[in-house]
Formats: structure tokens, sequence, C-alpha cells
């Protein structure tokens, strides 16, 4: 089935300056526009390549809160607006918009948690759409599973940036089961950033590779989380005794 946003344009007549951040990454500057055309769509690359700020501005231009959460979680712990200077000079393009969704960050998940009860004080019923409980009472990874078991189930546009980060590898598989679940589900669409090698390998995704000067389209077995992965995994020994005597 096809994706519900097919393109992604960046409207360069309204950046007023290229030389501040964001719009000083190259691979923004680069930028003309990206096409989906596939439910699960990942970004990939290196640690400040721009994947997850790229990701926080469509979330940010859809109208999820830029901590994370639906559209019903809006707060903010930072004063930071880089997303949001991008997300002004992005146009989203639908067949049809999807009206419910989630914007995951690993990195502020936990102030998310802390909003979830602190509504829950108010209405009494925050937790039923995370498992019945705080997210705070369960083990970092089981709370991740816990919020996209329940929270994901009725299919939404997602945004995931770095879902894998408190996810033991084998809990990375029990996710591909899920996104696959999920993915039966009409009006359903992933965008996720990523450093996996095992969350890649979702049969027949596209992956965009931030590691270039333009942003690219590349296969599962181009990616540096594969390559590194399985050239360390073929050759240890070898491959530690290299980077220790580099040091």
């Amino acid at each position: 089935m096809k994706p519900n946003l097919v393109e992604i344009r960046l409207e360069k007549d309204k950046v007023k300056n290229w030389n501040e951040y964001p719009f000083s990454i190259p691979r923004v500057k680069t930028l003309e526009k990206l096409e989906f055309k596939k439910k699960v769509s990942f970004f990939v690359g290196e640690n400040g390549s721009g994947k997850s700020t790229f990701l926080e501005a469509i979330a940010d231009r859809y109208g999820f809160g830029r901590e994370g959460g639906s559209k019903n979680i809006s707060f903010e712990t930072s004063s930071e607006n880089s997303s949001t200077k991008l997300a002004n000079a992005v146009k989203l393009s639908w067949t049809q918009k999807i009206l419910g969704g989630y914007f995951f960050r690993a990195e502020s998940f936990f102030n998310v948690a802390s909003y979830i009860d602190d509504i829950q004080k108010i209405d009494g019923k925050a937790y039923l759409a995370y498992g019945g409980e705080s997210l705070h009472k369960q083990s970092h990874g089981e709370s991740f599973l816990s919020l996209f078991q329940n929270r994901f189930s009725r299919g939404g546009f997602f945004l995931l940036d770095e879902p894998e980060a408190a996810l033991s590898p084998q809990r990375q598989l029990s996710l591909l089961v899920l996104l696959n679940k999920i993915c039966q589900n009409k009006n359903t669409q992933f965008i996720i950033a990523t450093h996996s090698p095992i969350l890649l390998a979702y049969p027949d995704a596209q992956i965009f590779s931030f590691d270039s000067e333009k942003i690219e389209e590349i296969k599962y077995e181009d990616t540096k989380p594969y390559q590194i992965t399985k050239s360390f995994l073929n050759n240890k020994h070898s491959y530690i005794k290299r980077l220790f005597n580099e040091e």
C-alpha cells in the first residue's frame, strides 16, 4: 500500500539565513524534496548529520509537540527552536492526511512520561492509552514497548527518533513484528531515525542516508550500521586489534 505522506519539499524562499543552523547543515542546504514511496521509511546517518533535526521539523510541521507525544501533548523544557525554523520552511504533501499519530523521541521520553503522570492526576484517564499504569513504573525498555503496543495499535502517522535506544536486540525484533502488524492499518505511516541494523532490515522499507552532501536513498546493505556491524561480527578479533593499535 502507498504512503499517505508522499513528499516533503524545502521552500527555499522562506529561508532567511542559510548560514544559520539548521540551514547550514549540508543535507538541508542541498535539499529540494524527498519522495516517500513506502509506509515505512528510515533516516540513517552519523550523529550530527541532521536526521533527528529533520524528523523534529516534520513533527513540528505536522503539529506534534517538539518534546514528543501526540498532538494533545504540548510542553517544552528547552527554548531551542532550530527544528521550528526548519518546520516553517518545509511543505508536506499528502494523498490523504492522517489525523492520528505520535512523535516518539527517546531523548525526551522521560519528560513525556512525567507529563502523562501529571495529566493522570487531573483526569484519572491518561494511563488508559499507555497500558494502564505509569510508564515510570516500568523499566526503560519495557516502557518503550508499552507505548508502542498500546498507543500505536490503532494506526496513524508515527515519527520515531532512535526507538532502539533502550531496547535489547530481542526487543528490537519484537518491534519489527509490531511495525508489521500496525502497518496492516490502511492509514498508517512510519518515519524512523535509527542506528539499528535490526530495525533497518524491515522488509521493503525506504532508507534515506544523511551521510553524504545530499540526502540520498540507499539499500539496506549500503547503510553504515549494517556494514560496520557485519564487518565487526565477521572478524571481531582483528577489528578490535586494529582499533586499539590506532589509539
